[in-house]
C-alpha cells in the first residue's frame, strides 16, 4: 500500500492530501530514510512523522485497504 494512503487509513494523518504534503516536505521517514508518498509500506516498517518540534514513531502491524475508525489504532504501535 502507498505510504500516503496508509497514513490516512491508519488515521495517523487525517487526510491523504495532507499526508502527500508531509511526504513532499521531507517530514516522513520510513526505516530511517526520507520517503515519498508513493513508497510501498509493509508489515514491520517503522514510520516516523515529524510534527513541528515533536515526532511520532510507529511500527506497521497490519496493512488493510479500509478499516473502521475504532480499529485503526490496531494497524500500528507506538515506539
Amino acid at each position: 500500500m502507498r505510504l500516503d494512503k496508509y497514513l490516512k487509513v491508519s488515521r495517523l494523518i487525517k487526510r491523504r492530501t495532507v499526508a502527500n504534503e508531509a511526504c513532499d516536505a521531507g517530514r516522513v521517514l520510513v526505516n530511517g530514510k526520507t520517503a515519498r508518498a508513493s513508497v510501498n509500506v509493509k508489515v514491520g516498517d517503522v514510520i516516523e512523522i515529524q510534527f513541528g518540534t515533536s515526532s511520532v514513531r510507529v511500527e506497521v502491524l497490519d496493512v488493510q485497504e479500509t478499516v473502521h475508525k475504532d480499529d485503526a489504532k490496531e494497524l500500528f504501535r507506538y515506539l
